[in-house]
Protein backbone atom coordinates (compact mmCIF):
# COMPACT_ATOMS: atom_id res chain seq x y z
CA UNK A 1 0.00 0.00 0.00
CA UNK A 2 2.24 2.95 -1.36
CA UNK A 3 6.07 3.75 -0.82
CA UNK A 4 8.27 2.50 2.02
CA UNK A 5 8.60 5.15 5.02
CA UNK A 6 11.46 5.17 6.56
CA UNK A 7 10.63 6.94 10.32
CA UNK A 8 13.55 7.73 13.04
CA UNK A 9 12.11 7.03 16.08
CA UNK A 10 14.83 8.77 17.98
CA UNK A 11 13.94 12.01 15.76
CA UNK A 12 10.41 11.82 16.41
CA UNK A 13 11.15 10.91 20.06
CA UNK A 14 13.43 13.73 20.45
CA UNK A 15 11.00 16.02 18.63
CA UNK A 16 8.11 15.34 20.83
CA UNK A 17 9.88 16.04 24.05
CA UNK A 18 11.13 19.31 22.82
CA UNK A 19 7.68 19.96 21.80
CA UNK A 20 5.87 19.45 25.26
CA UNK A 21 9.53 21.64 26.78
CA UNK A 22 8.45 24.31 24.94
CA UNK A 23 4.89 24.36 26.13
CA UNK A 24 6.11 24.42 29.51
CA UNK A 25 6.24 20.42 30.91
CA UNK A 26 9.90 19.69 32.29
CA UNK A 27 9.08 17.57 35.02
CA UNK A 28 7.10 14.03 35.18
CA UNK A 29 3.93 14.21 36.89
CA UNK A 30 4.04 10.70 38.87
CA UNK A 31 6.54 7.46 38.26
CA UNK A 32 3.86 5.18 37.67
CA UNK A 33 1.06 5.83 35.17
CA UNK A 34 -2.70 6.80 37.07
CA UNK A 35 -5.92 7.60 35.79
CA UNK A 36 -6.21 10.90 35.77
CA UNK A 37 -10.18 10.87 34.78
CA UNK A 38 -11.26 8.81 37.61
CA UNK A 39 -12.99 10.49 40.64
CA UNK A 40 -11.42 11.31 43.63
CA UNK A 41 -12.64 10.16 46.80
CA UNK A 42 -12.89 12.98 49.62
CA UNK A 43 -10.78 11.47 52.39
CA UNK A 44 -13.32 11.87 56.02
CA UNK A 45 -12.45 14.55 58.09
CA UNK A 46 -11.43 13.69 61.65
CA UNK A 47 -14.56 14.48 64.10
CA UNK A 48 -13.10 17.42 66.33
CA UNK A 49 -14.03 17.27 70.19
CA UNK A 50 -15.47 20.32 71.70
CA UNK A 51 -11.82 20.64 74.05
CA UNK A 52 -9.99 20.30 70.29
CA UNK A 53 -12.48 22.98 68.83
CA UNK A 54 -11.64 24.77 71.75
CA UNK A 55 -8.34 24.70 71.29
CA UNK A 56 -8.03 26.12 68.14
CA UNK A 57 -10.05 28.86 68.46
CA UNK A 58 -7.61 29.85 71.61
CA UNK A 59 -5.07 29.46 69.33
CA UNK A 60 -6.47 31.70 66.81
CA UNK A 61 -7.47 34.54 68.71
CA UNK A 62 -6.04 33.84 72.40
CA UNK A 63 -7.55 35.09 75.96
CA UNK A 64 -7.04 38.80 75.85
CA UNK A 65 -5.43 39.97 79.71
CA UNK A 66 -8.52 40.40 82.20
CA UNK A 67 -6.44 43.19 84.15
CA UNK A 68 -5.93 46.16 83.10
CA UNK A 69 -2.13 46.38 84.15
CA UNK A 70 -1.69 43.00 82.36
CA UNK A 71 -3.78 44.16 79.41
CA UNK A 72 -1.17 47.58 78.52
CA UNK A 73 1.85 45.09 78.86
CA UNK A 74 0.19 42.91 76.32
CA UNK A 75 -0.99 45.34 74.00
CA UNK A 76 2.40 46.58 72.85
CA UNK A 77 4.07 42.50 73.02
CA UNK A 78 4.86 40.49 71.02
CA UNK A 79 1.29 38.43 71.20
CA UNK A 80 -0.31 42.16 70.33
CA UNK A 81 -2.46 42.07 67.15
CA UNK A 82 -0.32 44.14 65.44
CA UNK A 83 3.16 42.41 66.39
CA UNK A 84 5.20 42.11 63.51
CA UNK A 85 4.51 45.57 61.63
CA UNK A 86 7.40 47.52 60.91
CA UNK A 87 7.09 51.00 63.12
CA UNK A 88 7.11 51.39 66.41
CA UNK A 89 3.64 50.28 68.61
CA UNK A 90 2.47 53.25 70.85
CA UNK A 91 0.93 52.45 74.59
CA UNK A 92 -2.10 54.14 75.63
CA UNK A 93 -1.36 57.64 77.35
CA UNK A 94 -2.32 59.75 80.33
CA UNK A 95 -4.49 58.86 83.41
CA UNK A 96 -6.20 55.38 83.13
CA UNK A 97 -7.81 55.98 86.54
CA UNK A 98 -9.80 59.00 84.28
CA UNK A 99 -12.98 59.17 83.99
CA UNK A 100 -13.06 60.03 80.27
CA UNK A 101 -11.26 57.80 77.70
CA UNK A 102 -10.78 59.44 73.97
CA UNK A 103 -10.67 56.72 71.56
CA UNK A 104 -8.45 57.64 68.16
CA UNK A 105 -7.96 55.26 65.10
CA UNK A 106 -3.92 54.46 64.64
CA UNK A 107 -0.59 57.06 65.66
CA UNK A 108 0.20 59.69 63.25
CA UNK A 109 3.02 59.77 60.75
CA UNK A 110 4.48 61.79 63.18
CA UNK A 111 4.29 59.62 66.21
CA UNK A 112 6.63 57.06 65.21
CA UNK A 113 9.70 59.14 66.01
CA UNK A 114 8.50 61.23 69.23
CA UNK A 115 6.72 58.07 71.16
CA UNK A 116 3.90 60.46 71.39
CA UNK A 117 -0.10 59.96 70.30
CA UNK A 118 -1.00 62.26 68.52
CA UNK A 119 2.30 64.58 68.13
CA UNK A 120 1.52 66.70 64.74
CA UNK A 121 -0.76 69.48 63.68
CA UNK A 122 -3.80 67.45 64.60
CA UNK A 123 -2.26 66.65 68.16
CA UNK A 124 -1.96 70.63 68.37
CA UNK A 125 -5.51 70.73 67.79
CA UNK A 126 -6.47 68.15 69.83
CA UNK A 127 -5.01 69.75 72.64
CA UNK A 128 -6.93 73.11 72.21
CA UNK A 129 -9.98 70.94 72.10
CA UNK A 130 -9.17 69.44 75.51
CA UNK A 131 -8.49 72.83 76.71
CA UNK A 132 -11.69 74.13 75.52
CA UNK A 133 -13.10 71.67 78.16
CA UNK A 134 -11.03 72.18 80.79
CA UNK A 135 -9.00 69.02 80.10
CA UNK A 136 -5.27 68.22 79.15
CA UNK A 137 -3.46 65.15 78.41
CA UNK A 138 -2.93 64.13 81.86
CA UNK A 139 -6.55 64.21 82.88
CA UNK A 140 -7.90 61.97 79.99
CA UNK A 141 -6.83 58.39 79.08
CA UNK A 142 -6.04 58.60 75.29
CA UNK A 143 -5.88 55.08 74.00
CA UNK A 144 -5.62 54.10 69.81
CA UNK A 145 -7.63 50.88 68.30
CA UNK A 146 -4.50 49.95 66.45
CA UNK A 147 -0.93 50.86 68.31
CA UNK A 148 1.02 50.69 65.10
CA UNK A 149 0.52 52.74 61.95
CA UNK A 150 -0.27 50.39 59.22
CA UNK A 151 1.99 51.00 56.52
CA UNK A 152 -0.70 51.86 54.05
CA UNK A 153 -1.82 54.27 56.63
CA UNK A 154 -5.47 52.23 57.49
CA UNK A 155 -5.73 49.13 58.61
CA UNK A 156 -6.41 46.00 56.51
CA UNK A 157 -9.84 44.56 56.41
CA UNK A 158 -8.78 41.03 57.78
CA UNK A 159 -7.53 42.30 60.96
CA UNK A 160 -9.98 44.86 61.72
CA UNK A 161 -12.17 42.77 63.66
CA UNK A 162 -9.62 41.70 66.08
CA UNK A 163 -8.37 45.05 66.82
CA UNK A 164 -12.16 45.85 67.64
CA UNK A 165 -12.54 43.61 70.08
CA UNK A 166 -9.39 44.75 71.38
CA UNK A 167 -10.92 48.26 71.91
CA UNK A 168 -13.69 47.37 73.24
CA UNK A 169 -11.94 44.84 75.83
CA UNK A 170 -9.73 47.62 76.42
CA UNK A 171 -13.04 49.82 77.52
CA UNK A 172 -14.28 47.07 80.00
CA UNK A 173 -10.74 46.95 81.78
CA UNK A 174 -10.72 51.15 82.15
CA UNK A 175 -14.17 51.42 82.50
CA UNK A 176 -14.68 55.39 82.17
CA UNK A 177 -17.56 57.15 82.44
CA UNK A 178 -17.11 58.54 79.44
CA UNK A 179 -15.89 57.56 76.00
CA UNK A 180 -15.11 60.52 73.24
CA UNK A 181 -14.37 58.42 70.07
CA UNK A 182 -12.74 60.42 67.14
CA UNK A 183 -13.06 59.15 64.20
CA UNK A 184 -14.45 56.18 62.36
CA UNK A 185 -12.66 53.49 63.34
CA UNK A 186 -13.49 54.31 67.21
CA UNK A 187 -16.58 54.69 66.17
CA UNK A 188 -17.49 51.60 64.30
CA UNK A 189 -15.79 49.32 66.69
CA UNK A 190 -17.84 50.70 69.69
CA UNK A 191 -21.10 51.77 68.41
CA UNK A 192 -21.22 50.24 64.78
CA UNK A 193 -21.46 53.23 62.63
CA UNK A 194 -19.33 55.83 61.28
CA UNK A 195 -18.77 58.75 63.01
CA UNK A 196 -20.61 61.39 61.07
CA UNK A 197 -23.64 58.68 61.28
CA UNK A 198 -23.37 58.10 65.07
CA UNK A 199 -22.26 61.76 66.57
CA UNK A 200 -24.77 64.23 67.88
CA UNK A 201 -26.45 61.63 70.56
CA UNK A 202 -25.27 60.54 73.91
CA UNK A 203 -25.12 56.55 73.41
CA UNK A 204 -24.61 53.89 76.46
CA UNK A 205 -22.72 51.09 75.83
CA UNK A 206 -23.15 47.73 78.06
CA UNK A 207 -20.25 45.62 78.28
CA UNK A 208 -20.52 42.09 79.72
CA UNK A 209 -18.29 42.22 83.18
CA UNK A 210 -16.86 38.35 82.46
CA UNK A 211 -14.27 37.11 84.79
CA UNK A 212 -13.04 39.15 87.34
CA UNK A 213 -15.39 42.09 86.67
CA UNK A 214 -18.11 42.80 88.89
CA UNK A 215 -19.09 39.23 89.09
CA UNK A 216 -19.96 39.09 85.24
CA UNK A 217 -22.31 41.85 85.81
CA UNK A 218 -22.73 44.22 82.81
CA UNK A 219 -21.03 47.59 82.81
CA UNK A 220 -22.01 50.65 81.19
CA UNK A 221 -20.46 53.71 79.64
CA UNK A 222 -21.47 56.47 78.00
CA UNK A 223 -19.69 57.74 74.18
CA UNK A 224 -19.87 60.53 72.57
CA UNK A 225 -18.78 59.65 68.83
CA UNK A 226 -16.99 63.09 66.63
CA UNK A 227 -14.71 64.04 64.12
CA UNK A 228 -10.90 62.99 64.22
CA UNK A 229 -9.01 66.71 64.55
CA UNK A 230 -7.15 65.20 61.56
CA UNK A 231 -10.74 65.47 59.79
CA UNK A 232 -10.99 69.12 61.44
CA UNK A 233 -8.16 70.77 59.59
CA UNK A 234 -9.26 69.82 56.32
CA UNK A 235 -12.46 70.72 57.15
CA UNK A 236 -12.68 73.27 59.64
CA UNK A 237 -16.57 74.02 59.22
CA UNK A 238 -16.70 71.16 60.84
CA UNK A 239 -15.30 72.87 64.01
CA UNK A 240 -18.64 73.64 65.00
CA UNK A 241 -20.10 70.61 65.25
CA UNK A 242 -17.12 69.15 67.36
CA UNK A 243 -17.42 71.64 69.90
CA UNK A 244 -20.99 70.34 70.40
CA UNK A 245 -19.63 67.09 70.37
CA UNK A 246 -17.36 68.57 73.28
CA UNK A 247 -20.79 70.05 75.49
CA UNK A 248 -22.42 67.02 75.24
CA UNK A 249 -19.33 65.13 76.51
CA UNK A 250 -18.69 66.85 79.81
CA UNK A 251 -22.27 67.33 80.23
CA UNK A 252 -23.45 66.52 83.73
CA UNK A 253 -19.92 64.59 84.34
CA UNK A 254 -19.24 66.07 87.68
CA UNK A 255 -22.39 65.27 89.14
Amino acid sequence: MGANQNIDLRTVAASALDWWQEAGVDALIDEAPRNWLAAVEPVPAAPRTAGARAAVAEIIAPPLPDTLVAFEAWRTGPDAPEAGWPGRPIAAQGSSASDIMVMIDLPEREDADSGVLMSGAAGRLFDRMLAAIGRDRESIYLVPVCATRPVAGRVAPEIEDRLNEVARHHVLLARPKRLLLLGNAPSRALLGADATRARGSLHVINLSGGKGHDGGKDIATQAVASFHPRFLLERPAAKAEAWKDLQMLIGELEK
